[in-house]
């Protein structure tokens, strides 16, 4: 086996997981952006309401926060376990 195709695969995969992870945090990011708005714009539209929707607001932001987790869990996986490295040299 190539040590140069070995290193070629393990940078390959570090730069997806930089795309993964850069895509999953801008993903959070306009998401907490869009219950944020909502919530604010539910407000202006019924203020006695602002209890119940706060509490919507944060278990659907609770939510939206679980998702990046999950994908830096993949990553981690990709890095220190990497299925390519695997394929290679199987």
């Amino acid at each position: 086996m190539d040590p140069s195709i070995l290193a070629n695969v393990y940078a390959f995969t570090a730069i997806g997981v930089g795309i993964i992870l850069a895509a999953a945090g801008l993903g959070s990011a306009l998401g907490w952006g869009l219950i944020c708005s909502k919530y604010i714009e539910g407000i202006a539209r019924q203020p006695e309401m602002r209890p119940q929707l706060m509490g919507q607001m944060l278990f659907t932001g609770g939510l939206m926060e679980a998702f990046p987790m999950i994908v830096l869990g993949m990553a981690m996986w990709f890095v220190f376990a990497n299925p390519f490295v695997g394929a290679l040299v199987g």
